[in-house]
């Protein structure tokens, strides 16, 4: 489980096999989970100055690939520990698909950013919501008929690789895991009683 909290902006060196080797001051153990540009990987190999994480295939075919090549910096944040202080929202690093930046609005106090979604995604975007951008815990700020919009102050687009993203430059999404699981027991047992609604709710 995660925050949305960035720990660092670090380069990956080298992505073969599924193997992604990362230059990072983390020191993870073998076998932590760790979030990368949102993606939760398992560490398998530490190096002097960096480590390596395993990706799958089917994890591969779900995420916006290409940002994931040598010399590309990445948004790394290590798994929560028991008694962590919890910023941000719950994040599970389970990317649900891939959006497209449309614009990026920069103002004296805040940029706001258009990112285009499938519909399987703004299904699952409500307003004031929480969502994960790259790894990134976000707060939907308008949502429109293919795309939602997000205003973040100038500290999270300064340390965060927001700063460099243009037009066309596509992301990794997780939707709110409230919202997916809501969404998910809809579907089955429609419409969702009352005894679910509370039964969901006490969980968490």
């Amino acid at each position: 489980m995660f925050s949305g909290l960035i720990h660092e902006v670090t380069q990956i060196l080298s992505f073969q096999n599924g193997v992604l080797c990362l230059k990072s001051a983390h020191k993870p153990k073998i076998g932590d989970s760790i979030a990368i540009n949102g993606v939760c990987l398992t560490a398998v190999s530490l190096f002097k100055g960096g480590f390596s994480v395993q990706m799958s295939a089917h994890t591969q075919a779900q995420i916006a690939l290409e940002n994931y090549q040598a010399g590309q910096s990445v948004h790394v944040e290590p798994a929560l520990k028991a008694g962590d202080r919890f910023d941000g929202h719950f994040v599970q690093g389970h990317i649900d698909g891939v959006g497209v930046i449309k614009h990026v609005f920069k103002e004296e106090s805040q940029v706001e950013i258009s990112i285009q979604a499938p519909p399987a995604i703004l299904e699952l975007c409500i307003p004031k919501g929480s969502i994960a951008i790259d790894g990134v815990s976000l707060t939907l700020a308008g949502i429109d008929n293919d795309s939602f919009s997000l205003v973040i102050i100038p500290h999270t687009f300064k340390h965060t690789l927001f700063n460099t993203y243009k037009p066309g430059h596509r992301v990794n999404i997780e939707s709110d895991m409230l919202v997916r699981a809501v969404a998910h027991l809809n579907k089955r047992q429609n419409p969702l009683s009352w005894a679910v609604c509370d039964s969901l709710a006490m969980g968490y």
